[in-house]
């Protein structure tokens, strides 16, 4: 894996650390050490809470590379969240951190009460079951889970199906629920992203499953303050 200027980036923190991915940070905000944050957890105030430890996934020749950092305080400006760290004193120091992601430990994600988090071993594998559209009918299996993929605006499944791989939006509205115990994810697909036909005879313009990573969106810049 390589970040944006292509070094060699860690796959992920070592030693078991860092079971969860929560999020990313994206650029510095004002000169006290505030950095812009990127979200992976619907729960941020379970996560990212004063004191909580976060490991760091970084090119293995950062200053930050095998380190932590621990949250003071998250705020929000103008609907984006913005954390300070104890290790991030200034503006200097927050712009040598930007694009880690961040971790949490397998512990912490217990503790958490996250009811909507997986691991990616638990989600691969898994059938993907469009449930039947009457009560009675059949449900009809429509893949298998082969990948998470992790973009900006969300993350996708990559399913595997008789015709190819298809990219799934891993929301709610398309993904209701997921029953590990049952080895299945349930999905709401919209007409046109499993079956091209439906969304001709639905008349509508469905997304394709190629294009289920156009819609991530871009930040404006922001002036230091």
């Amino acid at each position: 894996m390589a970040d944006p200027q292509g070094r060699a980036q860690a796959p992920r923190p070592a030693s078991g650390a860092g079971s969860l991915r929560v999020g990313r940070l994206t650029k510095p905000h004002g000169l006290k050490g505030g950095l812009k944050v990127e979200l992976f957890t619907d729960n941020p105030e379970l996560r990212f809470v004063p004191g909580a430890e976060f490991h760091l996934q970084v090119p293995t020749d950062s200053p930050w590379f095998g380190r932590t950092i621990t949250m003071r305080d998250l705020r929000w400006f103008n609907e984006s969240p913005v954390g300070f760290f104890a290790e991030v004193p200034d503006r200097t120091t927050a712009e040598s951190i930007v694009r880690a992601i961040l971790w949490i430990d397998e512990q912490a994600v217990a503790e958490g009460e996250e009811d909507d988090a997986w691991y990616h071993h638990q989600l691969v594998g898994l059938d993907v079951v469009r449930d039947a559209a009457e009560p009675g009918g059949e449900a009809v299996k429509l893949g298998v889970v082969a990948e998470v993929q992790h973009l900006p605006a969300q993350d996708l499944l990559v399913v595997t199906t008789a015709d190819g791989p298809v990219l799934v939006p891993f929301v709610t509205a398309i993904v209701p629920s997921v029953d590990i115990a049952a080895g299945v994810v349930h999905v709401t697909p919209p007409p046109g992203l499993f079956d091209e036909s439906e969304a001709e005879s639905d008349g509508t313009d469905a997304p394709q499953s190629g294009n289920a990573g156009d819609s991530r969106s871009g930040g404006s810049e922001e002036s230091p303050e």
